[in-house]
């Protein structure tokens, strides 16, 4: 117990230290600053292991400590896409809600199949051989977008309002829909095609999704009665801080799909048809200021950690390589899965201009994809897909989240 506490102080106060600087002197976006100053504290600690290795110790011990896939999966998740659901425009998301359902279901489950085919034939040309079940896996963790990275940065890129329900939409949702596939596939790759009937897989991804949704719904509607009926800010604040705990624990018990749960938890609660009949105005202060702090000190603590989980990957060059190459293959295979959703609703609703070239841009990727490597078995070549992945990662929110303004901007014009 002493050493868990020990390991979030530590962690805290890096956020906070790093956090400080970034606003201090190089004033980027919160998740941004923070990754790439974490990335560079890391390097830092490596060169002066040379003389003294106290540090680096230091830090791999945090690091073999923390179960990243467990911590941010099973606990975080959560808190992220419940404070992120419940401050999106609902009213936008209303009328944005077919294709934000398209893109966060048809959309990642196309991504995965075409990340899937391309990536296979870029580990044969850099000469590793990797089964076509297992680049699946890769196309399932890398296609849902970040809704923790998406959200921070977009608030700042001045975005359409209208585009950015698309964008944001859909990574609160394809995030959860991204998990099941991943899952999903997972449990093919570890059983062998010849053991798991299509009966299965149809059952495990409804029971999922569908649970999920549903789940979230009940936990939003008994949440909006009881805080309709009593008037006090401190114990309603409790109660949406017990429905996301207890939605989570039932959600994992039940194997159902918590960040859907999760999701739709917070879009019902956070309506303001709901918030004006359920909260009154100081009740609604507290709750979005109580869940505001909770989005930036767990958006903080995660890009701390994404940062310190350099110290796990094996720098090979073939895999240095194949996360190079991944960088195009993700991004060509992302605008390519949004072509027909885009296609097809463009004419019905307003889309702007260069709508898919800005959701291929603005899709980032974070935590959640590193975290399913984690998951993946050594016979599944975690090593290799923890690399691709983290270079995918770290070039999707240094590069595209500081570039994505711009990239608006520019087709504004």
């Amino acid at each position: 117990m002493d050493d868990y506490f020990v390991i979030i102080t530590v962690i805290i106060f890096l956020s906070a230290c790093f956090g400080y600087l970034n606003v201090r002197f190089l004033k980027l976006p919160n998740s941004i600053g923070l990754m790439l100053i974490t990335i560079v504290f890391t390097f830092g600690v490596f060169a002066l292991s040379f003389v003294d290795s106290t540090l680096l110790d230091a830090e791999r011990y945090i690091i073999r400590h923390i179960d990243f896939k467990e911590v941010l999966l099973d606990v975080m998740l959560s808190f992220l896409l419940f404070a992120g659901a419940l401050h999106t425009n609902f009213q936008q998301l209303k009328v944005q809600r077919w294709p934000v359902l398209v893109f966060s279901t048809f959309g990642v489950l196309v991504s995965t199949f075409l990340v899937g085919i391309l990536m296979f034939y870029v580990l044969k040309f850099v000469g590793l051989d990797v089964s076509f079940v297992h680049c699946l896996l890769f196309g399932a963790l890398i296609s849902p977008t970040d809704p923790i990275a998406v959200l921070g940065i977009l608030k700042k890129a001045g975005v359409p309002k209208n585009l950015e329900a698309k964008i944001v939409g859909e990574s609160l949702f394809n995030d959860g829909v991204g998990v099941v596939v991943f899952l999903t596939i997972f449990q093919i790759a570890s059983l062998g095609n010849g053991d798991i009937e299509a009966f299965d897989v149809v059952k495990l991804f409804g029971q999922e999704v569908l649970g999920g949704i549903i789940l979230g719904g009940v936990l939003g509607w008994i949440t909006y009665r009881l805080m309709r009926s009593i008037d006090d800010y401190d114990i309603e604040v409790i109660i949406t801080l017990a429905a996301v705990m207890g939605g989570t624990v039932i959600a994992h018990h039940y194997h159902l799909s918590a960040p859907l749960a999760m999701v739709t938890a917070g879009l019902i609660i956070g309506n303001d048809t709901i918030r004006g009949s359920a909260m009154s105005k100081i009740t609604e202060s507290y709750v979005d200021k109580f869940w505001e702090l909770i989005d930036i000190l767990l958006n903080n603590i995660l890009f701390v950690l994404i940062g310190m989980e350099i110290l796990v990957l094996s720098f090979e060059g073939k895999y240095l390589l194949a996360g190079l190459l991944a960088i195009p293959a993700v991004l060509i295979c992302r605008y390519a899965s949004l072509l027909l959703p885009i296609n097809f609703f463009k004419k019905k609703l307003d889309f702007v201009p260069r709508t898919n070239l800005i959701m291929t841009w603005g899709g980032l990727r974070g935590g959640i994809s590193i975290a399913l490597a984690l998951g993946l078995t050594e016979a599944m070549h975690r090593d290799l897909f923890l690399v691709i992945t983290y270079v995918v990662v770290v070039f999707s929110i240094l590069v595209q989240g500081l570039t994505v303004g711009k990239l608006v901007q520019r087709v504004k014009i």
